[in-house]
């Protein structure tokens, strides 16, 4: 047990690391090949923030831990908006200028359902995966066309701007690149082999580890993005973080499962995890959507978010003893 529990610590570790390298190789790469801070933001950082989650949702598929891989998905989902919102809008309360982070909220929320859709079922198969995977590729053409449209007026291009790494060479940037990538499949390898023994150890299922531990591990690096954008008045990165992590993680991340391992999986996944998950969601929306003026998410709204996901914990809790 106690090496299981190592195993985890070290794979969150090694996985947020990972990432942030992945990261800063990639946007000094894509910078020096002339492209804008705010589609390298859109594009790149959304993906990185999501590159945990899509490892080891991969390997756990991979090994046959489908369960853990669909909870990873849903469970960063529930994280990121009622834990990491919740405890960001508590530090600093949050405002939305940005039209593009604005444009999104809707997205999330119409990718939220349509995902449920191609699951109601009972089943995530290859077609799903393949549906989803292509979802995934519309998303990143749609942002790319709103980055080119939005760059000069958004205020969230000088927001990405001032978070832009240093300048460094090419093959620099494409080290760490490549470090980064290798360390996170590592990483990826090890947090699974000990979460699965942990769930193994106390007798819950793959998919309660993969909502709970997994998922709040994995979306740690959220977190700390979003609190440390909040209080530099960046309030457009925090929320834009959240937005595009939730969207890949349900169109990238979902669709792994299926491609690697399509099967059945638990019931409560539908009633359950994917309604709440599709509850938050719409709360993001009306909290932040602004239909008069400026999205907005002060510390009460924050609040609130935060008192779901201890229920949601809660409910999971007597879930799993039962």
């Amino acid at each position: 047990m106690l090496e299981s529990i190592v195993a985890v610590i070290a794979g969150f570790l090694l996985l947020a690391w990972g990432a942030d390298r992945m990261v800063m190789g990639a946007s000094a790469t894509a910078r020096n090949f002339g492209v804008s801070p705010l589609i390298i933001g859109l594009t790149i950082v959304g993906f990185g923030t999501s590159a945990p989650e899509m490892l080891v949702s991969g390997v756990a598929a991979w090994e046959g831990n489908t369960g853990l891989s669909i909870g990873n998905a849903l469970g960063s989902n529930i994280t990121n908006i009622a834990l990491v919102l919740g405890v960001t809008a508590l530090v600093v309360p949050l405002t939305v200028h940005s039209d593009t982070v604005r444009r999104e909220i809707p997205i999330l929320l119409v990718v939220s359902l349509l995902a449920y859709v191609l699951v109601v079922d009972g089943e995530l198969g290859r077609l799903d995966g393949v549906l989803l995977l292509a979802g995934l590729t519309f998303m990143i053409v749609m942002m790319v066309s709103l980055g080119k449209k939005s760059a000069v007026s958004d205020p969230l291009e000088a927001e990405f701007e001032d978070e832009m790494p240093e300048a460094m060479s090419t093959g620099k940037a494409l080290f760490w690149l490549l470090l980064g990538i290798v360390v996170l499949l590592l990483a990826s390898r090890l947090l699974v082999w000990g979460a699965v023994n942990i769930a193994h150890s106390f007798g819950v299922s793959d998919l309660v580890i993969g909502l709970t531990i997994v998922a709040i591990g994995t979306s740690m690096p959220e977190l700390m993005a979003s609190v440390v954008s909040a209080l530099k008045n960046e309030h457009d990165i925090a929320i834009g973080n959240v937005i595009g992590s939730n969207m890949f993680n349900l169109l990238g991340v979902l669709a792994l499962p299926g491609l690697i391992s399509p099967g059945g999986f638990l019931p409560e996944v539908l009633t359950r995890d994917f309604p709440w998950m599709i509850a938050l969601t719409l709360a993001f929306f009306v909290m932040a959507y602004g239909f008069r003026g400026h999205g907005k998410i002060n510390r009460i709204e924050g609040g609130i978010l935060l008192a779901a996901y201890c229920g949601y914990m809660i409910m999971l809790y007597f879930s799993a003893t039962a």
